[in-house]
């Protein structure tokens, strides 16, 4: 375990980086006015609509949208992890990241350093074992190697690509050709490469098998698959957990494909690793598959974070379609506006490997386009078990899907659902479907919308006090009472309340250290649009403007408080105390009017 990286390093961290340092390294900027233009990383464009403000230090693009701080730059161009991009950043200034554990005390450095070192030292082993089996396969002993990748169709060009390998059938070679001293032995046995029988024998894990190294997002192999060529009882053998590698954390092929295409349009996920390597034969190099386990909450941000449309391929027997009802029970938690979701069954007896072969390049695309989406996936399943022409049928339709519609936090996919099982359940009023779901609403969901451009978005009083207060953080010194802010009912109150103890804790915090600090947040995309929301004020009128949005928030309070006041002297009464403070508020407001 790492541990937790301290807020105050965070954005110490980002307030020593130059967002423009590290960006104009990755993407060629050109600066024109008080702001730098280039061509955005994250989506194809011949216009440069990636733009840069160095004094805010956050990024924005006109054309996709994409926008952050200089951390999440690195996530989404580096496809890094946020402790990762924290990782790369300290690197980049020649700093150590300070880990604390949950009681916020400082993890010993010396252990700090020693887990480094072992990382480091695991990716070098895990890179001479790589070459060990690729020369391995290249002997011309190597017989059975060769007739298996050749009977499956597999050319020296793919073999090369994902660097596959032989482990001969012996008991030690791999371990007595590469480890020379007693720690690399040590090493060799933390990296899972290694088995001892009853007399505490050391053998090769993999033996006699075609090996298939998993790689990082950085590229370090960190992990083998290995597939059996002489009748072995167990098919695939796969690395055991590691200090460098944990599989529900990892899909095999996920580096070739965006070594591939950095901006992959579409991801598939397959079952295997044969699957993966076969559709690379034949020119679909955007296969991925989950390492001989489910598919994970991780996966799926995994493919969330490259690319917009994932489509999920299983065999058309009963156990495909079982995985995938699993995998939609995973995914729906994890969904995101503006992907595109598709479940793909194969014909009776096929799998991608065999099927491509049949069909070719043209043909196995073509079939993939017509694979149902998540939503008609989810429903004809859910058909499947109820009679709709009963009013018990639909009942149980209901009592089926309403728990999963329920994990969706993503509006639009929440939304589209909601209508469908509508229209199943012959009811046009989709408010009676929202009251059953009321209890289990997330904490979010009302607030500043996802989907509206910045250009149209309505002007509201909580949208110009959070939308300022991001880009000129020091106005939070002008609130005295945020308790009293917190009495208001309105939409986005939480969040404001939140970036305002975020601001007075931190006076000199700036737009780019709010928005990572808020990286990982529920409302962290409605914040990162507001942050780059131009208002047209004059910067002399700024301070001004926010005062008399916030006297507009005091006010809604008041009259929040009368609208109680008259509520409850209609049906109780009230007190001498709230008759005297309801005639004042009649007259403050009549005054304001």
């Amino acid at each position: 375990m790492k541990g937790l990286i301290p807020r105050d390093f965070i954005l110490d961290l980002i307030a020593r980086t130059s967002i423009l340092d590290v960006i104009s390294k990755r993407v060629k900027m050109k600066k024109k006015g008080n702001n730098y233009f280039g061509c955005c990383p994250f989506h194809d464009e011949k216009t440069a609509s990636f733009s840069l403000n160095e004094k805010k230090q956050i990024y924005y693009c006109f054309g996709c949208g994409a926008s952050g701080s200089v951390v999440n730059f690195l996530m989404q161009y580096e496809r890094l992890s946020f402790p990762e991009a924290i990782e790369e950043l300290a690197s980049m200034q020649g700093i150590r990241v300070p880990y604390t554990d949950n009681e916020n005390n400082q993890i010993d450095q010396s252990k700090q350093i020693e887990s480094r070192n072992i990382r480091r030292d695991l990716y070098t082993l895990m890179a001479k074992i790589t070459n060990f089996y690729q020369q391995q396969l290249a002997l011309s002993t190597s017989i059975d190697a060769h007739k298996y990748l050749e009977q499956r169709g597999l050319n020296t060009e793919i073999i090369a690509r994902y660097k596959i390998g032989y482990a001969p059938n012996s008991s030690q070679l791999a371990f007595q050709t590469i480890v020379k001293t007693k720690n690399e032995a040590e090493l060799y046995d933390k990296a899972g490469m290694s088995v001892n029988n009853d007399r505490s024998n050391r053998f090769d894990r993999f033996r006699g098998r075609i090996m298939f190294p998993i790689r990082d997002r950085q590229g370090n192999v960190i992990a083998f698959g290995g597939r059996t060529i002489i009748n072995d009882s167990a098919k695939y053998l796969n690395s055991p957990e590691t200090p460098i590698f944990h599989k529900g954390f990892q899909l095999y092929g996920l580096y070739e494909a965006l070594e591939a295409n950095r901006n992959p349009k579409q991801l598939i996920i397959v079952e295997g690793y044969m699957d993966v390597v076969s559709l690379a034969q034949y020119s679909i190099d955007y296969a991925v598959a989950a390492l001989g386990t489910a598919t994970s909450e991780e996966h799926i941000k995994l493919l969330f974070r490259a690319t917009d449309s994932v489509i999920f391929c299983y065999d058309g027997d009963n156990a495909g379609r079982n995985a995938a009802w699993r995998a939609l029970n995973v995914l729906l938690p994890c969904l995101i506006d503006g992907k595109e979701i598709s479940f793909a069954f194969l014909p009776q007896d096929e799998d991608p490997d065999s099927f491509v072969r049949k069909v070719g390049k043209t043909g196995f695309e073509d079939y993939l386009k017509t694979a149902p989406n998540l939503s008609k996936f989810l429903f004809d399943e859910l058909l499947k078990q109820v009679d709709l022409k009963t009013p018990e049928g639909k009942a149980k339709l209901s009592s089926l899907a309403l728990p999963l519609l329920d994990q969706i936090k993503a509006k639009a996919f929440r939304l589209n659902l909601l209508q469908q099982l509508g229209r199943y359940l012959g009811l046009l009023d989709l408010s009676q479907i929202e009251q059953l779901m009321q209890s289990n609403r997330q904490k979010y969901e009302s607030k500043v919308p996802e989907t509206v451009p910045i250009a149209q978005m309505k002007l509201t009083t909580m949208r110009i006090l959070i939308g300022l207060l991001l880009q000129y953080p020091n106005l939070a010194q002008l609130v005295s009472d945020i308790n009293a802010i917190g009495q208001v009912k309105m939409a986005g109150i939480d969040i404001f309340i939140e970036l305002l103890e975020l601001c007075q804790r931190y006076p000199n915090i700036t737009t780019a250290q709010i928005l990572t600090e808020c990286l990982e947040r529920p409302f962290y995309k409605q914040i990162s649009r507001l942050s780059t929301w131009e208002f047209h004020y004059q910067d002399d009128d700024i301070e001004s403007i926010f005062k008399h949005t916030l006297k507009e928030l005091y006010d809604n309070i008041l009259a929040q408080r009368q609208d109680e006041l008259i509520a409850k002297e209609r049906v109780s009464g009230l007190s001498t105390a709230e008759k005297k403070e309801l005639a004042t508020l009649i007259l403050v407001l009549s005054k304001k009017d």
